[in-house]
């Protein structure tokens, strides 16, 4: 009898296994290309006033019981209207010891700067500004929202952000403002914290709802 003829289809299997190898690869470039994504980027360094684990900038000797942490965005103009309003009052009772005022600069609202990642780069921006001339944080962030672009516009260049640190005296952070050493530092805070909106306010530990009364008297109370 002769031999069955083999119905072993290996131009098939070979087309198969090319598909899978695609597979496999495409699989891996998207893993990679969200981990670009979401990757924190470089690591600023820490200093007395900014601590770079937990992306705080601390105002006055962060001695004091009560615990204020503000959360901005330097895009949103909901945060411009809270540092005009209240911003003066939280650097005074953190100056007199009455509170511990942290500032954290994040990055949610990229997708209103027409592309140019504005968020994400005046984050970036204010970062340098706190690892290198720490004491002029706060000149620096409040530069940003006195020069805060509309949304849905493109925002500052990069080369404005870094004129707007000499500005202030900060020198020592141009050439990380001009690299975006720190662009990416922004975005990855704000997913660390979970911060959905801004500006987030979080007293002793708990997140408040601004627009609830009974959580603004809590903040307001604070400020006497």
């Amino acid at each position: 009898m002769a031999a069955a003829k083999s119905n072993t289809n290996w131009f098939a299997i070979g087309v198969s296994a090319a598909v899978v190898v695609i597979l496999v690869v495409l699989g891996g470039l998207v893993v990679f290309l969200n981990n670009q994504a979401t990757s924190p980027g470089a690591t600023p360094g820490s200093n007395q006033t900014f601590n770079s684990e937990t992306g705080a900038v601390t105002v006055g000797d962060g001695k004091a019981e009560d615990e204020v942490k503000v959360f901005v965005d330097f895009q949103c103009p909901v945060c411009k209207s809270f540092e005009d309003q209240y911003g003066a009052a939280l650097e005074s009772k953190a100056e007199d010891g009455s509170i511990v005022l942290e500032y954290h600069p994040i990055a949610i609202l990229d997708r209103y700067s027409q592309g140019t990642e504005y968020s994400s780069r005046s984050a970036g921006a204010a970062v340098c500004v706190a690892e290198s001339n720490p004491e002029l944080y706060l000149d620096y962030a409040k530069a940003l929202f006195a020069n805060q672009p509309a949304e849905n516009s493109s925002g500052l260049t990069t080369d404005e952000l870094a004129a707007m640190a000499t500005q202030v005296g900060a020198d020592d952070s141009v050439e990380c403002i001009t690299d975006e050493t720190y662009r990416k530092f922004g975005a990855a805070q704000a997913k660390s914290n979970d911060i959905r909106g801004t500006p987030t306010v979080e007293v002793n530990g708990t997140r408040l709802d601004l627009q609830n009364p009974a959580d603004m008297k809590t903040f307001t109370d604070l400020l006497g």
